[in-house]
């Protein structure tokens, strides 16, 4: 038994993985394994991880479950104390993980902790999909250390503390196996997209904390599984609502419920006046299928554990603090 599992979830990704493999095998060894879920590929990934990595373990999956379901799938098959999700278009550095895993010894109460992730097509720059560490707002927009919504920082150094933090991205996120399975994993409804802030959220109601360890260091290409698109608009906004009513207390749901109709409206009229009626469309048909979900997020809401108030949720709007022309994390926190 290794006490870390590096497991990287593959879609028809056999580019990623020729480009993006080799350095995750290279500085991963000791104590640790690599670990290829396929997530029911029809590309030749298969075929080229058999004949490149023979060494490298695969999990196949019959089909595409998603994010979600693929790693909860995934994970239930792996045996080890630690596990370490990892994309497909990550490239790792010397002595990555050991940083991560080092958090998780020494504290007890840490569920899952994030490596800095830079952008690998501007190495200067942070990484939008997770930088160095992730924080909500109240209305549930996600910001993080490097990137105020479209404005992402370079990287000087200005967040290289190791800290407690909202959520660890997707990306690349090194947490406890029991914990995640104990807590039902991911939420398979959500197929993709905020589902690892929804665990997180969970873990910290169920009385664990979130930290980023910067002194781990990975490069993420970003945006490589699924392109900006309609389709990635309505599963944020849709699995984003889901998250907020799952997760949130009275008080947040409510203020919620109250403004977050307008300011999804005003995004839909922006799509519309920019002339892109399908992102529009996906807004709306997110709220849909919301809404649908009543009955089913309600029955999700009360099998949540609650045993701590959560912290780390920012108490204002980061989209009127964006207005308003604040463009870095430091200025808002």
């Amino acid at each position: 038994m290794v006490r870390l599992s590096v497991v990287i979830l593959n879609w028809n990704g056999r580019h990623h993985l020729e480009r993006y493999l080799p350095s995750v095998v290279a500085n991963t060894s000791g104590d640790a394994e690599v670990i290829v879920a396929d997530n029911g590929s029809t590309d030749d990934s298969l075929q080229w991880l058999r004949l490149t990595y023979p060494d490298v373990r695969v999990i196949c999956l019959d089909r595409n479950y998603g994010f979600a379901g693929g790693y909860n799938r995934a994970l239930k098959e792996v045996d080890s104390e630690y596990v370490l999700l990892l994309n497909s278009d990550v490239e790792v550095t010397p002595n990555w993980w050991q940083p991560l895993v080092n958090v998780l010894d020494n504290n007890a109460d840490v569920a899952a902790v994030a490596p800095k992730l830079l952008a690998d097509t501007e190495r200067g720059k942070f990484e939008y999909a997770g930088a160095s560490g992730g924080f909500i707002d109240y209305l549930g927009y996600p910001f993080c250390r490097g990137r105020i919504l479209s404005s992402v920082e370079s990287d000087e150094g200005q967040y290289d503390d190791s800290r407690e933090i909202f959520w660890a991205s997707g990306a690349a996120m090194c947490c406890r196996r029991e914990l995640f399975l104990e807590l039902g994993g991911f939420d398979e409804d959500f197929f993709a997209h905020m589902e690892e802030i929804d665990l997180q959220w969970r873990m910290q109601l169920a009385g664990y904390r979130i930290m980023v360890e910067p002194r781990s260091v990975v490069y993420h290409f970003g945006g490589g599984t699924l392109p900006a698109s309609p389709r990635k608009i309505f599963l944020n906004h849709r699995n984003n609502l889901a998250m907020l009513f799952k997760c949130s207390s009275p008080v947040q749901r409510a203020v919620v419920a109250v403004v977050r109709p307008f300011t999804d409206m005003a995004e839909a009229l922006a799509h519309l006046v920019t002339l892109h009626p399908q992102r529009a469309w996906a807004v709306l048909r997110a709220w849909g299928e919301f809404i649908a979900w009543h009955k089913q997020l309600a029955a999700k809401r009360r099998s949540v554990v609650r045993k701590k108030k959560v912290r780390n949720i920012y108490r204002f709007s980061i989209v009127v603090r964006y207005i308003f022309g604040c463009r870095k994390f430091k200025n808002i926190v």
